[in-house]
């Protein structure tokens, strides 16, 4: 016999009070980070500010990390925003190569302008992923039409991501100077050279 399939509808959207209270921690732990500094930033100090109890901000962000990835999160829709409709040649209207060249200069000023954000949204104990990095998939796009004659473009954007974020977050990780110094412009020239070379 057949199983026979049970529909289950649509996935139950959050729950009027849980968004309530989603949109009303981040905006408390903005006003923390901008008063206090993300380092002075605690599950329970954020829990006192914003009148609700542990229990709420812990089943919400998992983490004292899971705050700022959450802050981050709001600020990348904006960054996705600006890639997907924004002028060219960030935005559609350029030639493959120009904005994948624009989207790597664009993605390192948006990390260093976010950096104290990126910084606390690391978390030690779990390895850097770029494989669920919402860059991938666009960069992975553009090598399609960049470069069409070359083969397994899924891993290639997975190293080319790699290589465009990695070496910022693990800086980040590592240091806590509040300057990169000249780190920004030189990988910025030096992902230029890398996808002008790779697609010519």
């Amino acid at each position: 016999m057949e199983p026979v399939g049970i529909s289950l509808g649509k996935p139950r959207d959050e729950r009027a009070d849980a968004a309530r209270n989603r949109a009303h921690l981040i905006e408390v732990a903005k006003a923390m980070v901008a008063e206090l500094g993300a380092d002075k930033v605690t599950m329970d100090g954020l829990a006192e500010r914003a009148g609700l109890g542990k229990g709420t901000v812990f089943r919400r962000f998992r983490t004292r990390a899971g705050i700022f990835l959450a802050l981050l999160d709001e600020e990348e829709s904006e960054f996705q925003k600006r890639v997907l409709f924004g002028p060219p040649p960030l935005g559609p209207g350029a030639p493959a190569v120009r904005r994948l060249v624009a989207f790597g200069h664009e993605r390192i000023a948006f990390l260093m302008a976010h950096r104290v954000l990126a910084q606390a949204a690391l978390d030690p104990g779990r390895p850097i992923s770029i494989a669920r990095n919402p860059s991938l998939f666009h960069v992975q796009m553009l090598l399609r039409e960049a470069c069409p004659d070359v083969s397994a473009h899924g891993a290639l954007a997975l190293q080319l991501t790699a290589a465009l974020e990695g070496p910022i977050l693990l800086y980040f990780l590592a240091s806590k100077e509040a300057e990169p110094g000249p780190m920004p412009e030189q990988l910025a020239a030096s992902w230029q050279t890398l996808v002008e070379r790779l697609c010519h």
